[in-house]
């Protein structure tokens, strides 16, 4: 660690919660809401630029979800895949996308399905073209290691079930 950084600190946004026994998780925090937002911004734009535009990230996300291994997903796989509590957010995002033709919605038993029409895979695959003229060509000229990105996407995957069951505790309370 360089002078500088130690005299700067951990890069957070609440000085306060890094004062902790972690400061590294505040670190973590701040990371994750700046990557976040960058992402989600990302995505909107790119989806516009695939030619649909007017997406908000969650239609985005689910969009691509639903088109996954071509196979209808009901309502409940598509809020226990994103961690969404509220079925109301998915289902209105859905109703969008129907609205697009870009989905379209079924029943299995009493839950309601979506699958992808033609429509939907061709902006999948518009989104895809874009994505990797712009971001992957871009982000492979930084030299990342994929195994050592794919590292730390299971740390994230594994940090967000401390979130969750602290969230769990914290609701008892």
């Amino acid at each position: 660690m360089s002078t500088a950084e130690r005299k700067i600190g951990p890069v957070v946004s609440a000085a306060h919660l890094a004062a902790g026994a972690m400061p590294a998780l505040s670190e973590i925090e701040f990371a994750m809401t700046v990557m976040n937002h960058s992402f989600e911004r990302w995505m909107v734009r790119c989806m516009a630029a695939a030619g649909v535009p007017g997406l908000q990230p969650v239609a985005v996300h689910l969009l691509h979800a639903v088109n996954h291994r071509n196979r209808e997903k009901t309502l409940s796989e598509l809020c226990m895949m994103f961690s969404i509590e509220d079925v109301h957010v998915v289902s209105y995002a859905i109703k969008k996308l129907a609205a697009l033709g870009l989905v379209k919605t079924g029943r299995r038993g009493k839950e309601k399905t979506v699958r992808t029409t033609a429509e939907g895979v061709a902006a999948c695959e518009r989104y895809h073209e874009v994505r990797e003229a712009l971001l992957i060509a871009s982000t492979k000229r930084l030299g990342l290691d994929e195994a050592a990105l794919s590292s730390i996407a299971a740390v994230m995957r594994a940090i967000s079930g401390q979130y969750d069951q602290a969230a769990r505790s914290a609701t008892s309370l």
